[in-house]
């Protein structure tokens, strides 16, 4: 393998050009090419590439020798890029969702496999050191025995017409949910309603129930007055949250909690409620995007495995999936396969 990774970043606007920003930025990596089927946003970005190659031309991408495509397009693409990268012996970057299906997900991750490409999906929060921080913190069981979670997602716009809030908004919380509970869940419980347009759900609350009992609720909407990005984490020892919103202090740490003292008749006695100091640790500010996109860089090169990979995309898909079939059930619970 080289020592410098050629990539061309395809979809090159709204969120797509800070994955471009990003890959220029890399240590180690080449953007060779920029596309997009906007002319005006190719005319727009070309300045953040010095010396690639600006195309609405997918088909010329796969021509040339890039070792990697990076895909951030609308939702409803991704399946079929990704698979031609793919086919073209490409390594592939793809933004969140995977795919709007486990079927087209599941396809893609055999396809990486045969083809032996690394595929990595964009679960942006797996790379903030805020959640890798409270990963720690679970696994050196500092907040003893996870009970549940829950996380709010909300904002007013940006609104979509070809992905609803649960699939636009949630692959983070539930990308985040399974990596800090170890776990797929086993059931999701989803309401959502369209207020805006007609099948597209511009709110939905979503409960994922896990086979050990744990639970984690998720809250998404763009149709809300505040802008919130907010999770908490209750143990038995310990709760934590994390406030993306916060500009400095963003994880909260509470020594508080419920004991259940032994040899009481009366209940109300036996319950013993805990409320200690709050710990604001200090958590390094650093881009999570380029710690992402680095993370891929490197993999790529240096054949490491990738934490996002094909099989996590999968399994969020899943989540989504099995929610989506909940929302049309009215709220009832769906299996989620492949568990």
């Amino acid at each position: 393998m080289s020592n410098s990774l050629n990539v061309a970043v395809v979809g090159v606007g709204n969120w797509g050009r800070n994955v471009l920003r990003s890959f220029v930025r890399a240590r180690r990596c080449n953007v060779r090419y920029l596309c997009d089927l906007d002319p005006k946003v190719l005319g727009s970005q070309a300045s953040a590439a010095p010396g690639a190659v600006a195309t609405g031309d997918f088909d010329q991408v796969l021509r040339d020798d890039v070792q990697a495509v990076a895909i951030a397009t609308k939702a409803s693409t991704h399946h079929e890029l990704a698979a031609r990268a793919l086919e073209a012996g490409k390594h592939v970057f793809v933004e969140k969702p995977l795919c709007l299906s486990a079927r087209d997900a599941e396809h893609l991750v055999d396809l990486a496999a045969r083809r032996e490409r690394k595929l990595m999906v964009g679960h942006l929060l797996l790379y903030h050191p805020c959640v890798e921080r409270i990963g720690e913190m679970i696994a050196r069981e500092e907040l003893g025995r996870t009970y549940y979670m829950y996380t709010t997602r909300v904002n007013l716009g940006v609104v979509r017409q070809d992905e609803n809030a649960w699939w636009s908004l949630a692959p983070h919380d539930v990308s985040v949910i399974c990596h800090l509970f170890g776990a797929q869940p086993a059931t999701v419980s989803a309401m959502g309603r369209c207020y805006l347009q007609s099948g597209v759900e511009d709110v939905v609350f979503a409960t994922l129930g896990f086979a050990d009992g744990r639970l984690a609720h998720i809250h998404v909407s763009w149709l809300d007055p505040h802008k919130i990005r907010k999770m908490t984490v209750v143990g038995t020892k310990r709760m934590v949250t994390f406030d993306d919103m916060e500009a400095s202090e963003k994880i909260r740490i509470y020594d508080k909690g419920a004991d259940i003292k032994e040899g009481f008749e009366n209940f109300a006695q036996a319950i013993a409620i805990r409320s200690g100091d709050i710990l604001i640790p200090k958590v390094p500010t650093v881009e999570p995007l380029q710690i992402e996109v680095q993370h891929f860089v490197d993999a790529v090169l240096d054949d490491r495995p990738i934490r996002t990979d094909g099989a996590d995309g999968l399994r969020v898909v899943r989540v989504l999936e099995a929610g989506s079939e909940s929302i049309r059930r009215g709220g009832a619970p769906v299996a989620i396969g492949g568990a």
